[in-house]
């Protein structure tokens, strides 16, 4: 393995923040990488210093550690900017899975790119992904939406947005709302297949593969338990047309929608034709005849 290893490729450097990835359940999932770069930059920047302490003691690394996270990541992430831009080096890590994707950890990336602060990432895991390819869905394109708003409206009106795409969609959820989420997903999104993660990596890990239908009925019999990665499958052609802002509009309403928007005529047409999956001629005979 040394061999592969290339020490100055993986050289730790002072003034760049590391994106660590961590195991999401599974202590032995973390990478070579991974323990090189925490046990070689000046500090540690966790979203709870805990878990990250038993991550860390588990593998024998001892390093400073300061909490960033949802609550003080204004006021830390000036700190952490600070220390970098002196020279040290920074490893941000998050409870499990990869730093930044549906996490304030994006907020820091932000403000390095705002100050001219290196960034890297170590990839590693990720429950997105992982929940996706056990899911037994489309791959091939996919969404994530992460936690869905806890205000009903809001959480109803997203799920009216989304319900024509025709990608794959993921949601994480923690067990106390899966039902009521559930019960949401089945009112706009209709009786859709779905495959329900349960605790990936870890002992109990559970991929239900069923409906909208099926894993409400599952629930009502079954306490949740264990946090949720949900992934749905995406509207048909017929579903998507059918829910497309324009279902209800003829070619020429259509083409006049684009004009009013500010496009020329002829980039109307292409607008029109991408929408509706048609030849552009086609629109362009029926609005010229």
């Amino acid at each position: 393995m040394d061999k592969c290893f290339n020490e100055g490729k993986n050289a730790t450097l002072g003034g760049v923040l590391y994106l660590v990835a961590t195991p999401i359940g599974n202590l032995a999932d973390i990478s070579q990488r991974a323990l090189k770069v925490l046990s070689e930059v000046d500090f540690v920047a966790a979203e709870d210093t805990r878990n990250t302490g038993k991550l860390l003691s588990c593998y024998g690394i001892s390093k400073p550690m300061v909490s960033y996270f949802e609550h003080n990541k204004r006021e830390r992430g000036e700190q952490i900017i600070e220390r970098l831009k002196a020279g040290e080096s920074c490893a941000l890590v998050t409870d499990a899975g990869t730093p930044a994707i549906s996490d304030p950890g994006e907020d820091l990336v932000r403000l390095c790119a705002e100050n001219d602060v290196v960034v890297t990432s170590i990839p590693g895991c990720s429950a997105v992904v992982n929940a996706l390819a056990l899911s037994a869905l489309s791959t091939v394109k996919f969404c994530f939406e992460g936690f869905l708003s806890a205000n009903k409206s809001e959480r109803i009106a997203r799920l009216n947005e989304i319900k024509g795409d025709t990608r794959t969609t993921i949601f994480y959820e923690a067990p106390h709302k899966l039902k009521r989420t559930l019960g949401d997903l089945f009112e706009v999104l209709g009786d859709r297949k779905i495959s329900l993660c349960r605790e990936l990596t870890k002992l109990n890990e559970q991929i239900l593969r069923t409906t909208l239908s099926g894993a409400i009925s599952y629930y009502e019999k079954n306490e949740p338990r264990g946090e949720f990665v949900l992934v749905v499958e995406g509207a048909s052609e017929a579903q998507s047309i059918a829910e497309a802002f324009w279902a209800d509009m003829s070619i020429e309403e259509h083409v006049e929608h684009y004009i009013a928007l500010g496009q020329k005529k002829m980039d109307a047409i292409k607008s029109v034709a991408k929408d509706r999956g048609v030849a552009k001629n086609e629109i362009y005979k029926i609005v010229n005849t």
